[in-house]
């Protein structure tokens, strides 16, 4: 296996654990490894390097990162402070070892800094192990804990200037079973949320996954969205393909200036949509 699979492959297990950003996930990659294999996984990505011995400088602003990524990683109680006081609330540090076997003390090591939500497991069919660690939230609120990620987007913001990869659409799909229990026979129907406004459809859109969850659950909690607009996925497109759709976008819209508007469904062909956020 030439070195460029190899990093290919890595790159998509670390792809795997992204946490949901905004419209823009920012991406530090340790001594420049994999990071733009990553990235050319997923388009919304932002990323830049740095070497380990820069990162200890400390010059970097906190809460910065959605996520780091890097391999055969500096596991000392320093470098692993300073790579979380980087992360974002929610963000994750992403890492393999490569030809190593399963150690418990590497959970111990991350849970013992400080990170939560830890996984480590095989990779790479057994020929290396993933660690995953994540900065804790400021907040058990859950509803918080995605406006954290979502306050980087601004509402109704016009399309012209929206710099991000993708959109989001809230769907109703039908038949609502999971895609694993599915038979691949069964024909499967995707209807997006949308506004009505006299003769026009306006597609409801957000920015990013958290984006587009804020607005459901308050929507839902609030009534705005009825019963027979019951939306049970989000599905994720492209920027460039949802321009050429018929109805235009209105994206990120406030939901106080959405109440007492009416609203409707539009058919999306399922078949468009990207592979979902976690």
């Amino acid at each position: 296996m030439s070195s460029r699979q190899n990093r290919r492959q890595i790159a998509a297990v670390m792809a795997k654990q992204l946490p949901p950003s905004a419209a823009r996930l920012r991406l530090l990659d340790l001594d420049g490894a994999v990071g733009a294999d990553v990235a050319a996984l997923r388009r919304d990505i932002e990323w830049e390097h740095i070497t380990a011995a820069a990162l200890l400088q400390g010059d970097l602003p906190s809460d910065c990162f959605d996520a780091i990524v890097g391999c055969d990683l500096d596991m000392s109680a320093d470098f692993l402070a300073e790579l979380l006081r980087l992360l974002r609330p929610g963000g994750r540090l992403i890492a393999l070892e490569l030809q190593a076997g399963l150690r418990s003390s590497r959970l111990q090591c991350l849970r013992g800094n400080g990170y939560v939500r830890i996984l480590v497991e095989p990779a790479l069919a057994g020929s290396a192990v993933l660690l995953r660690g994540e900065k804790a939230h400021t907040s058990a609120d859950t509803r918080q804990r995605i406006d954290t990620v979502a306050r980087a987007d601004g509402d109704s913001m016009a399309l012209r200037d929206f710099r991000g990869v993708y959109v989001h659409l809230l769907i109703q799909q039908q038949p609502n079973i999971p895609i694993w229990r599915r038979d691949p026979a069964t024909p499967l129907s995707w209807r997006a949320t949308a506004l009505q406004r006299e003769d026009s459809v306006y597609l409801l859109a957000f920015s990013s996954l958290p984006k587009a969850v804020g607005f459901l659950q308050d929507a839902v909690l609030e009534g705005v969205l009825r019963d027979s607009l019951e939306v049970n996925k989000i599905g994720k497109f492209r920027r460039a393909l949802a321009l050429q759709w018929a109805q235009p976008l209105l994206l990120n819209p406030r939901l106080d200036a959405l109440r007492a508007q009416s609203f409707c469904q539009v058919d999306i062909d399922p078949a468009q949509a990207e592979a979902p956020d976690e």
